[in-house]
């Protein structure tokens, strides 16, 4: 169980990172405001974390210990959830909609030249999240104003 939750908190991860950060996927995929949020709290939670249970410790003495604790610990849970959240979209399989999109992205690009990986039948997000990548470098604005 533990080294599960670490695979998929590690997935999450890779799948913040590979996940283009354009505001037009913003429309179709919920991945891009999660991917912001998350970053944004993997940034500014831990220090939040400290001032909110130092100050609860400053204005309300020692007597409140645990609850400063379990403020800090709420703080510092909110980065991990959305690590949680990509890290079981990652490997969630596509659906065929998706599926289908994938592959005709994936065609043209092979039509400019540039080779991946198709899509097979077990493809998912993190798939997915990879060739849009090398879509939204390779191709054209022309392209995703068609969509």
């Amino acid at each position: 169980m533990k080294l599960q939750l670490i695979t998929t908190l590690g997935d999450g991860r890779r799948y913040m990172k590979a996940w283009p950060m354009v505001k037009s996927l913003g429309f179709f995929f919920p991945e891009y405001r999660i991917v912001k949020a998350t970053s944004l709290a993997v940034r500014f939670m831990p220090p939040l974390a400290v001032l909110a249970a130092a100050s609860q410790i400053y204005l309300h003495g020692w007597d409140f210990l645990p609850q400063a604790i379990a403020i800090g610990l709420f703080f510092l849970s909110l980065p991990l959830q959305g690590l949680l959240w990509l890290g079981q979209r990652a490997r969630h399989p596509l659906p065929l909609s998706l599926l289908s999109f994938g592959n005709q992205l994936q065609e043209r690009l092979a039509a400019m030249g540039v080779t991946y990986v198709p899509l097979g039948a077990k493809a998912c997000y993190l798939d997915m999240a990879n060739l849009l990548k090398i879509a939204f470098e390779c191709l054209d604005a022309s392209y995703w104003d068609e969509l």
